[in-house]
């Protein structure tokens, strides 16, 4: 018999069947910010500040509620497709207060397998090929190939940092043009994504700024995407507004949340959907096809973190460890006379870098030779330093990446030995290498 005819070619064997240009679209190959800023490719004494995943554990009576559901017969099986019946009554008792509407755990709740899997599958279900997503920058990268993996173009909308005149900057001083949004808008716009409290800026939606929002939507006809992930860190007494709490949003409004981030355990990967039926119908169908269903005994764990944390105080204490948190590096930027945003929400700080000046013949390595002026900055100071960050370019466009080049990011989500042995490395080291 002969041997078949891709056998016997001569060329190379590493790629027979070209792969999907979606990957490509998506930056999904791109060598990306994690890939170069790994902790393989630092110091192995380096203090990662740059990735957003807390360093110690969840609350200890949310990881008992976890060991006591793995002992259960049901919890270690298939949940239904839309969530376990005692995390959506979890979620029902928790939000429809938020939202001022009786939810129904039947079709306005899905439990997803993280947020972000949530969010790819309201993609699925509702992009058709060339439909337009907004979303404004600097954005959640995962966005970015969720979109285009589901046939959608991204339209970008900036964010505008402060004033260079204001000397201590707050994230809710990075702000929208509406006019700017409204002139991105065109015919094949299907949705428009906001993402508040903000990753990475830290910034919290007006309730001003969120009108001006769903007035386009209406007028266009827009689903919102509601990424509120990080709704339980809010500072300073800034107020969390619900998009889908303003007139004639519930409708088109889908909102996200996140049991990783309340109770810092992100390697969960358990989430949840709120919306009407209209949204969550479509959605639980591309999540059934996507996942079938999020794990069991975690979604039980999360029910009982949910069911427990007000009446802890959980969530006042929590905030008020991160203020804390917040304070240890915001501190030290004082110090070295660096200008930051300071966070009103989430757990990020970004720092402006301009006044960072590295060596000329610093030995970068190839990878981020060919990017913006702050990988470089960020990987000086994760080699010389001992720091590691996250340049903000990568969460632009090309177009408005000179905007995110004079930030880096760093994450406060650590407990307060590491902050501090890190706040001392940048006072120490730091220091010369910035020109007031």
């Amino acid at each position: 018999m002969a041997a078949p005819s891709y056998l016997l070619t001569n060329g190379p064997r590493d790629a027979l069947v070209p792969f999907s240009s979606r990957l490509k679209e998506g930056r999904a190959l791109a060598e990306d910010v994690w890939s170069i800023y790994n902790v393989a490719n630092l110091p192995a004494d380096c203090i990662n500040l740059g990735q957003g995943y807390m360093n110690f554990l969840p609350p200890k009576w949310v990881t008992e509620a976890a060991s006591k559901a793995l002992l259960g017969v049901t919890e270690n099986h298939y949940s239904h497709p839309k969530g376990r019946m005692r995390l959506r009554q979890a979620l029902k008792s928790m939000y429809s207060p938020l939202f001022n509407r009786d939810l129904d755990v039947e079709s306005e709740i899905l439990v997803t397998s993280g947020a972000n899997e949530g969010q790819y599958s309201v993609f699925t279900a509702f992009l058709e090929q060339g439909d337009e997503v907004i979303m404004f920058e600097p954005f959640f990268d995962q966005y970015l190939p969720s979109i285009t993996f589901n046939g959608g173009t991204p339209v970008y909308v900036p964010l505008h940092p402060p004033k260079a005149d204001v000397k201590k900057p707050t994230s809710n001083q990075w702000t929208i043009d509406l006019a700017e949004l409204r002139a991105a808008i065109t015919p094949r716009t299907k949705m428009i994504i906001v993402n508040t409290p903000h990753n990475p800026v830290g910034k919290v939606f007006s309730r001003q700024e969120l009108e001006g929002i769903a007035a386009l939507a209406e007028e266009f006809n827009l689903l919102v995407m509601s990424d509120e992930v990080y709704e339980t860190l809010t500072f300073d007494g800034e107020e969390h507004v619900r998009i889908a709490t303003l007139p004639g949003m519930w409708d088109r409004t889908v909102t996200v949340g996140s049991a990783g981030k309340q109770f810092a355990a992100t390697g969960w990967r358990v989430g949840w959907l709120i919306g009407p039926a209209s949204i969550i119908r479509p959605t639980l169908a591309a999540t059934t096809r996507i996942v079938f269903c999020t794990n069991s005994p975690l979604q039980e764990a999360a029910a009982a973190g949910i069911e427990e944390a007000e009446k802890r105080g959980y969530y006042a204490q929590q905030r008020a460890e991160y203020t804390e948190r917040r304070k240890i590096l915001t501190d030290v930027f004082d110090a070295l006379g660096l200008t930051y945003s300071l966070p009103l929400g989430s757990y990020f700080i970004l720092v402006d870098i301009r006044k960072v000046q590295f060596p000329d013949d610093f030995p970068f390595p190839p990878s981020v030779l060919g990017r913006a002026r702050d990988f470089r900055v960020a990987w000086f100071i994760a080699t010389e330093i001992g720091v590691s960050s996250i340049p903000v370019s990568e969460f632009y466009c090309e177009e408005h990446a000179s905007i995110g080049e004079a930030f880096i990011r760093f994450s406060f989500c650590k407990d307060h030995e590491t902050l501090h042995r890190a706040a001392e490395r940048l006072q120490q080291k730091l220091e010369k290498y910035i020109v007031q």
